[in-house]
C-alpha cells in the first residue's frame, strides 16, 4: 500500500502560481506518477506524470504552463504551475502506481486531493 497526501492548493487570481506537493509513503519504482484534476461536473483529466525512465508527460492544456518534477530522497511529488486561469480551478490529486501516463484508471494508489481555485 502507498499513501499518498497532497498539499499547497488554494485560491490565487488569473495568471498567478501555485505549487502542489504531494508526499508518499514510500517509493515508486517502476511505475507512473502523476497528477490529476476534476473540476465540478467533469470527468476526471490527467495532467501531468513522470514515466518509470524519468521523462515526463503532460496534456495539453497543462504543456508549458505546469511543471511535474519529483525528490526522490524525500518521496515527494510537485507541480509547479504557472499562468493559472479560470479553467484551472478544480481538485487536484496526486496518483501513484500507474502504467500508463494521463489515464486515470491505470493508476493503483490515490490521495485525498487539493483544491484550487482561480478567480478572474
Amino acid at each position: 500500500q502507498v499513501q499518498l497526501v497532497e498539499s499547497g492548493g488554494g485560491s490565487v487570481q488569473a495568471g498567478g502560481s501555485l505549487r502542489l506537493s504531494c508526499a508518499s509513503s514510500r517509493t515508486n519504482y517502476g511505475t507512473y506518477i502523476g497528477w490529476f484534476r476534476q473540476a465540478p461536473g467533469k470527468e476526471r483529466e490527467g495532467v501531468a506524470c513522470i514515466k518509470p525512465r524519468g521523462n515526463t508527460g503532460y496534456s495539453a492544456s497543462a504543456e508549458g504552463r505546469f511543471t511535474i518534477s519529483q525528490d526522490k530522497s524525500k518521496n515527494l511529488l510537485y507541480l509547479q504551475m504557472n499562468s493559472l486561469n479560470v479553467e484551472d480551478t478544480a481538485m487536484y490529486y496526486c496518483a501513484a502506481g500507474g502504467t500508463s501516463c494521463l489515464s486515470g484508471s491505470n493508476y493503483m494508489y490515490w490521495g485525498q486531493g487539493t483544491q484550487v481555485t482561480v478567480s478572474s
